[in-house]
């Protein structure tokens, strides 16, 4: 794959909504998995950092408090 081919599917997966980036890395793990030859079973440590970008500039208490406020209706 070119240097520009793989610009483009980072710019497709930026697209993505936070669940289709979730669901195209566990989908990406399992495939470079299989073709490493190696078990499917990993450590949950290997999550670590994973999209943290996604929660930049996002105040962690404020999100919180949202999330409970929706739980009510």
């Amino acid at each position: 794959m070119s240097a520009a081919e793989y610009e483009s599917v980072l710019r497709l997966a930026d697209s993505l909504n936070r669940d289709e980036k979730l669901r195209l890395i566990r989908e990406l793990a399992i495939r470079a998995a299989e073709d490493s030859g190696r078990s499917t079973e990993r450590s949950i440590l290997e999550l670590a950092g994973l999209g943290k970008e996604i929660w930049n500039g996002v105040d962690a208490q404020e999100y919180v408090s949202r999330e409970r406020a929706s739980w009510n209706g």
